[in-house]
């Protein structure tokens, strides 16, 4: 996908935003229409002709428009924010999606500087959010004062038009000219900014080293050709950026040269001295701010956007067609761990260590532990997504990183909402039919989240609901996959007692097989068998057998006080 699909995707899928853009846009455009015609009114109609009444009247008018446009663009801000949010959300989901797609590589053998990585691909994202905010605005906003302007000075005297035109559309001409050569050095210049303050910061890291080489001049040398390139693209930048403050000359301040110049022609057509000066008005208050603005934001934003996109669209892996030739899922969906050890470094105490467990099939495992024993660790080598460093992770006789995604899934604590209606985030993993949907909200206790969102086709806003909101649209969501391999990671934290408990009930009359990272000790009791992980130990058995046999579980119920009977 390149970035003008991704750009005109995002504007397609919201006509309704847009068309509220383009109504407040009309309300904040209205002062470009009427400035210059209600001040050549005020001049000819009131001042000149001894009756300023009529000329603060006018002037009246136009400031009744202003304070109109003012609540506009508020407006226009909102609108603009809300076409600009979903493209955030959209690249975020093309950053993670490429990073889930090198996780189990990434796990395996980290890659230097991976969490830096992951930091600049977020700012890159925030980056092409906002320059994505600018362009809308700023060429929005030219769009309509073009329009305003043209209409009124053709309101004003036609001839107006004939002397203004003409070289603004020149220098607009010029600078669309030079945008592409712009976009280019532009881009060539951050990416040499890039690489010298990579240049720079792999300096200061091995000072020490460099000199007990002495490889101070070798160095020394690399760093200033990387300087003397960033130097270069600056230069070549800067010559290109010549060309727009040509076309502000042309553009913008030619047509008050011919307007001046032109003078006795317009009073020859019927012009009076407000005429004039109205002209004027139309071309140093709207056309010229306009255009400056426009050459500005496109030149700036519009080019910042684009390498912002690149490279987010370059970092997101394509889709890696299924390997044809793994084996299918056996017949059950049993999980076994056999001899399972995983550490976080080649130096680092095992957090799994020789780990063995048969969680057969339709199997109710519960998982309990002190924090940082490992827990979520677990439920990451048996979803695939961590390998083990020893041992093998089967589902349902397969590799579990082999496993096919429709066929388990796994419900972290943070859940995930996106910017949709409520009924795409529910059935996204499943296409299932409403009634199906409705059916599920009931079973898990859920209405009260369908009416929050105002409905199954309302549009959901991710940061106006509660964590524990967020995590029943996302267990709603997994209740109606197919997935026979349900992994709940501590994802009812933000309900409470008796809406985990509902939660946990329904997952388990659902079928398949289910683990519960528990969030309370509760979640326990209602599980078939437990996994106590503390320490690297692990012991499983049902609760009875865990609190004779296993003092600190035993420890963990004596600690434990129920929150409701």
């Amino acid at each position: 996908m390149t970035p003008r699909q991704v750009l005109w995707g995002v504007l397609r899928a919201r006509p309704r935003t847009l068309a509220r853009l383009a109504a407040w846009s009309v309300v904040e455009s209205a002062p470009a229409f009427l400035i210059g015609f209600v001040v050549a009114r005020a001049i000819d109609d009131g001042f000149a002709a001894g009756l300023p009444g009529t000329g603060l009247a006018w002037l009246g008018v136009l400031a009744v428009a202003w304070g109109a446009a003012a609540f506009g663009a508020r407006q226009v801000v909102l609108a603009v924010a809300g076409i600009a949010e979903p493209l955030r959300d959209e690249l975020l989901g093309h950053v993670v999606e490429g990073a889930l797609r090198r996780a189990s590589d990434a796990f395996q053998a980290p890659a230097p500087g991976g969490s830096a990585a992951v930091a600049r691909a977020n700012l890159q994202v925030e980056l092409a959010r906002d320059a994505f905010a600018a362009v809308v605005t700023v060429v929005r906003g030219f769009a309509f004062i073009l329009i305003s302007v043209t209409l009124g000075m053709l309101t004003l005297l036609p001839q107006v038009a004939l002397l203004v035109l003409p070289p603004f559309a020149a220098g607009l001409a010029l600078f669309l000219l030079s945008l592409p050569a712009l976009a280019r050095r532009q881009r060539a210049y951050l990416l040499a900014d890039e690489r010298t303050a990579e240049e720079l910061t792999g300096l200061a890291g091995g000072l020490r080293d460099i000199a007990a080489c002495g490889a101070e001049d070798r160095v020394a040398a690399t760093v200033e050709r990387q300087v003397d390139a960033q130097a270069t693209a600056a230069r070549s930048l800067a010559r290109v950026t010549a060309a727009r403050t040509a076309a502000l000359a042309v553009g913008g301040w030619l047509p008050v040269v011919l307007v001046l110049a032109g003078t006795p022609w317009l009073l020859d057509n019927g012009a009076a001295a407000g005429t004039i000066v109205g002209a004027l008005a139309y071309v140093t208050q709207s056309l010229s701010p306009a255009l400056n603005g426009l050459v500005e934001g496109v030149g700036v934003s519009g080019v910042r956007l684009m390498a912002s996109l690149d490279r987010i669209l370059r970092s997101s892996p394509p889709a890696v067609a299924p390997d044809t030739t793994a084996p299918p899922p056996g017949d059950g969906f049993a999980v076994e761990l056999r001899g399972v050890t995983f550490a976080y470094g080649p130096h680092a105490e095992p957090v799994v260590d020789a780990l063995d467990l048969v969680v057969p099939e339709g199997d109710h495992l519960a998982v309990v532990g002190p924090s940082g024993a490992g827990k979520s660790t677990l439920t990451a080598l048996i979803t695939g997504m961590l390998r083990p460093g020893d041992g093998e992770v089967l589902v349902g006789g397969i590799p579990a990183d082999r496993v096919p995604p429709d066929r388990r899934v796994l419900i972290p604590q943070e859940a995930y909402v996106f910017r949709g209606t409520l009924e795409e985030n529910l059935t996204y993993l499943s296409g299932a039919a409403r009634a199906d949907v409705e059916a599920a909200v009931a079973a898990l206790g859920a209405g009260p989240v369908v009416d929050r969102c105002g409905g199954y086709g309302a549009e959901v806003d991710p940061g106006a609901l509660s964590a524990g909101q967020r995590q029943l649209v996302a267990l709603v969501r997994a209740y109606l996959s197919d997935a026979r391999l349900v992994i709940l990671d501590e994802a009812t934290g933000g309900l409470d007692p008796a809406a985990e408990e509902l939660v946990e009930r329904a997952f388990a009359a659902r079928g398949g097989t289910l683990i519960v990272v528990a969030h309370r000790l509760t979640s326990a009791l209602r599980a078939r068998r437990v996994l106590l992980m503390d320490g690297g130990r692990v012991r499983l058995g049902t609760h009875d057998e865990l609190v004779r046999s296993a003092p600190p579980y035993a420890d963990l119920v004596g600690h434990w006080e129920p929150e409701y009977a």
